[in-house]
């Protein structure tokens, strides 16, 4: 595994981190506990990802107690972040939750501090490495009650650096504007979804991110699977799975986009998964990609990436031209 350090503090993050999305909803179809536990506790001791994403939604709260249950004894050894935003109480906007719908979301200052000791509680440390607004809205990046919270909330011990965790689905029109503004107001990290197939983010927010200094933080580096290389035209999504939500077409149009990246894999040089991690790692502003992991052969394969060559400048062009082009198909 290799180590980057994440611009303007001093943590030292696997290129490769864990989503712990997947080992504490029902979302991604990692249901069994054993297996749950086996692919957390593996990933820092077999392959060396020291960088654990979590939040207090995940599994109301689940997913922030695993992480105590499977590494508490690891806590030195780790970076762990988490999330705050979102009112765990408002259970019927969190009822089953089907594709990317949201629960309320409480930002006052109070809010805020209730939701870190609580957050702290459950993951059995004393501070969090990265506390992360989740899903917000500009209002809150630009709130100077919420940013004057947070640094009390640093001063204190209890966090020691705060970003923002932009979504829940990719909204360039919005999100622009708040990765921009994430680096105007001095937060120390943005989590983007970017990808070889969905790069609207990109230009804005890395400049923005360069002028300021700050790190990215990249989850859906595989656009929802479509990188993975186990998509195909008969693949049916569970119900409970998000993209069960996504039009028929969305598939369609992803998979012929993928396969005309079939240069990046030619000689097994490296899997198709490993290459849109690299593509995105190839962005000197991204600190880490947090992919979804759903299985210990996946693990392995996505923790190796860090040996696999890196994408060179021919099929970075390629890649380039590619997208500029939508990949021949018709405009969005």
């Amino acid at each position: 595994m290799k180590y980057r350090t994440l611009p303007g503090t001093d943590l030292s993050i696997s290129e490769i981190g864990f989503g712990v999305w997947t080992v504490s909803t029902d979302w991604w179809g990692v249901t069994d506990p054993a297996l749950r536990h086996k692919l957390l506790r593996s990933a820092w001791t077999d392959h060396g990802i020291n960088f654990i994403n979590t939040a207090d939604t995940y599994g109301d709260g689940y997913g922030e107690t695993i992480v105590k249950d499977v590494l508490a004894d690891q806590r030195d050894h780790l970076i762990l972040a988490t999330k705050f935003g979102y009112d765990l109480t408002d259970n019927d906007g969190a009822r089953g939750r089907p594709g990317h719908r949201e629960r309320k979301h409480n930002f006052t200052p109070d809010a805020i501090r209730r939701s870190c000791d609580a957050s702290l509680q459950r993951l059995g440390t004393d501070h969090i490495d990265l506390y992360e607004a989740h899903n917000c809205r500009i209002d809150t990046i630009q709130n100077d009650d919420v940013i004057a919270l947070l640094h009390q909330l640093r001063d204190e011990g209890k966090i020691r650096y705060f970003g923002t965790a932009l979504g829940p689905r990719l909204d360039p029109d919005r999100q622009i504007d708040e990765g921009v503004a994430t680096f105007q107001r001095g937060w120390h990290s943005c989590q983007i979804i970017y990808n070889l197939l969905e790069q609207m983010l990109a230009t804005r927010v890395f400049d923005a991110c360069k002028e300021a200094g700050g790190g990215i933080l990249v989850r859906v580096p595989h656009s929802s699977g479509l990188l993975e290389g186990n998509l195909t035209l008969d693949t049916v999504f569970e119900e409970y799975d998000h993209r069960n939500f996504r039009s028929r077409q969305w598939l369609i149009d992803g998979l012929k986009k993928v396969e005309q990246l079939d240069f990046l894999t030619s000689g097994g040089r490296r899997t198709l998964a490993q290459a849109g991690l690299k593509f995105v790692l190839n962005q000197p502003f991204v600190t880490s990609a947090l992919p979804n992991i759903y299985d210990e052969k996946q693990l392995a394969e996505f923790a190796a990436t860090c040996d696999a060559p890196d994408l060179t400048a021919d099929e970075l062009a390629h890649i380039a031209e590619l997208y500029e082009n939508n990949f021949g198909l018709q405009p969005v």
